[in-house]
């Protein structure tokens, strides 16, 4: 008699954990659970607020606004010919998405510890959400920051400053390196913190640092020349310059240092993929 074939599983729980765990085709598949929990993060952040998504474009007005009188009136810092109210929303809307996705993503294991141990579904799908969720909130504060630009070309003599057509790629560009790098941090992390409760205090501390040494406040020609290379040695300096100089014009990005961050950034991404689903398994147990 001709023998049964095998059962078709939907999923197969196994005792041993893969460098490489996921499909591309399966996390499509749950492309919907993902934008419901984007969703979900997105109302409930806002629940009982009195103003609710308004704190979308508050937070980065008010933090702006001290920006410009602290750093701008009371320190000196000169942003070269871009507006001082435009240098700084432009490096505040991009370092937002860096750190609110390292951040989020950093402790998205240990806050889902409890779903994980109980309901199926590809891990990658949870950094996903708090991905997608930062870069919607990236993309309204954006928009502020395009309608300033607005007002700055149209009503000011600022606006005869010529700025190229690289832009239109450039600040593209410097946003999905940007948002790799936070996902690719935020993954290892996770793992971290995971295991060891107190590397939270490193995130938070770590992410406060790296603002200084990032040039969000400043551009990269007020930093002595001296002192400059240890600033270009951050991936994330030269997609800030990047980002800046195609909305505002000027920056300094050189097409060396473009190349270098995004050979770091693909490379960290790999290997933060790669050490994600090797662990997060091994990870329920001691969650």
């Amino acid at each position: 008699m001709p023998t049964a074939p095998p059962p078709q599983w939907d999923w197969e729980i196994r005792n041993r954990t893969s460098w490489w765990d996921f499909s591309p085709r399966e996390l499509w598949a749950y492309r919907h659970l993902v934008a419901g929990l984007v969703r979900r993060d997105f109302l409930v952040s806002y629940l009982q607020t009195v103003l609710g998504p308004l704190w979308l474009l508050l937070q980065p007005v008010l933090t702006l606004l001290t920006y410009v009188v602290v750093f701008g009136k009371v320190v000196g810092i000169g942003t070269g010919s871009a507006p001082p109210v435009l240098f700084y929303l432009a490096g505040v809307v991009l370092w937002n998405l860096f750190s609110d996705t390292f951040t989020g993503i950093s402790s998205s294991f240990r806050d889902n510890a409890h779903l994980f141990s109980k309901v199926y579904f590809p891990r990658l799908v949870m950094p996903g959400a708090l991905l997608g969720g930062s870069l919607v909130s990236f993309g309204v504060q954006l928009a502020l920051a395009l309608l300033l630009l607005a007002y700055y070309r149209l009503c000011t003599p600022w606006g005869a400053v010529p700025v190229g057509w690289g832009g239109l790629l450039a600040v593209p560009l410097a946003t999905a390196l940007v948002a790799a790098q936070a996902l690719a941090w935020g993954l290892l992390f996770s793992v971290l913190t995971g295991k060891y409760r107190d590397v939270k205090f490193v995130v938070a501390l770590g992410v406060r640092l790296l603002m200084f040494l990032t040039p969000v406040l400043y551009p990269v020609q007020y930093v002595a020349e001296k002192w400059r290379w240890v600033m270009q040695l951050n991936p994330l300096t030269v997609l800030f310059e990047l980002f800046r100089g195609g909305l505002l014009g000027g920056g300094v990005a050189p097409a060396g240092q473009v190349l270098y961050s995004v050979g770091f950034t693909l490379g960290l991404l790999a290997a933060a993929l790669l050490v994600y689903n090797k662990q997060v398994s091994q990870l329920i147990d001691v969650a």
